[in-house]
């Protein structure tokens, strides 16, 4: 396999492995209800309350919340149907750097932009919402730890570019 075909084929697997995580990190905004129930019976099957009642005072508080909005006002979790949706849209625009991904890395820079911003918003919207600060720090990971895989491929694309730009300068001597 060249150097061009090992990169390209880098490139593409990190950029399936961030769309997945991305698209399936969405689509848990969809069903939350039933997601917070389930978390609270597994929490409690598993004995958490007892290690750690902080942490189940905070599922129970958030389960209180949603059931609350989605009996009396379903329409505000239109909202989580949003961001699931947004999640879904920016990764569809992961396939322009998948199909070319020299012209494309601006989406990469984009994302990485994306995932530091997810800091400051936690910072200061999750004391704004009363999101305790140990949430937050969870809410901020996917800022830290999604844009390792998108350092990567962006650290991959400059060698492919620069790979594709010898190769022109060779083929323009010959």
């Amino acid at each position: 396999m060249s150097d061009r075909a090992a990169l390209l084929k880098g490139i593409r697997g990190w950029l399936v492995f961030f769309v997945v995580c991305l698209a399936l990190s969405g689509a848990t905004a969809f069903p939350l209800v039933h997601e917070l129930h389930w978390t609270e019976s597994t929490l409690r099957a598993l004995g958490v309350p007892d290690r750690l009642p902080g942490l189940m005072g905070w599922i129970v508080r958030v389960r209180d919340g949603l059931d609350a909005v989605d009996q009396k006002y379903p329409f505000v979790l239109y909202g989580t149907d949003w961001l699931a949706f947004a999640h879904l849209v920016i990764a569809v625009a992961f396939y322009g750097p998948y199909r070319d991904p020299v012209r494309n890395i601006w989406v990469i820079e984009f994302g990485m932009i994306a995932c530091a911003g997810i800091i400051p918003l936690a910072l200061v919207c999750g004391p704004v919402r009363g999101i305790p600060f140990w949430w937050s720090l969870i809410d901020m990971s996917f800022g830290f730890f999604g844009v390792i895989p998108l350092y990567v491929v962006r650290e991959k694309i400059k060698r492919l570019e620069a790979l594709t730009r010898s190769d022109v300068l060779a083929a323009a001597a010959v």
